[in-house]
């Protein structure tokens, strides 16, 4: 069994989190997939202001909504130049079958995501 790298993680996140915002109505401008680089998408729905979305893969399946405080107050700040708002993503990922152990690719995982934080709003 081979476990999910950390770039396999952030891309399941992302496209955990892409398939919600596609249901939300939301166009994507621009998907950065690059584990580290953000914001992950830039979003376009006609009538609101941009949308920029931080996406988290974690291992934290109780409260996957906890991020760096001192690292998204710097982000705020660029979204601000942007006139964009910021939400964030974390999508909590466990193995089925034990916590403990990493996610394995092609086996059952656990997910807790529900709703986007939303961080900063135009």
């Amino acid at each position: 069994m081979t476990p999910l790298s950390d770039q396999e993680l952030h891309n399941l996140a992302m496209n955990i989190a892409g398939k919600k915002l596609q249901e939300m109505g939301y166009e994507f401008v621009a998907v950065n997939s690059k584990l580290k680089k953000h914001p992950q998408f830039v979003l376009f729905k006609k009538g609101e202001p941009t949308v920029f979305v931080l996406v988290k893969a974690t291992k934290n399946i109780q409260n996957p909504n906890e991020y760096d405080k001192i690292w998204m107050e710097t982000f705020i700040q660029h979204a601000k130049t942007q006139n964009a708002s910021v939400w964030y993503a974390g999508v909590g990922l466990a193995n089925a079958e034990s916590v403990e152990m990493p996610v394995f690719k092609d086996h059952p995982y656990y997910v807790a995501f529900e709703e986007f934080k939303r961080i900063y709003e135009v």
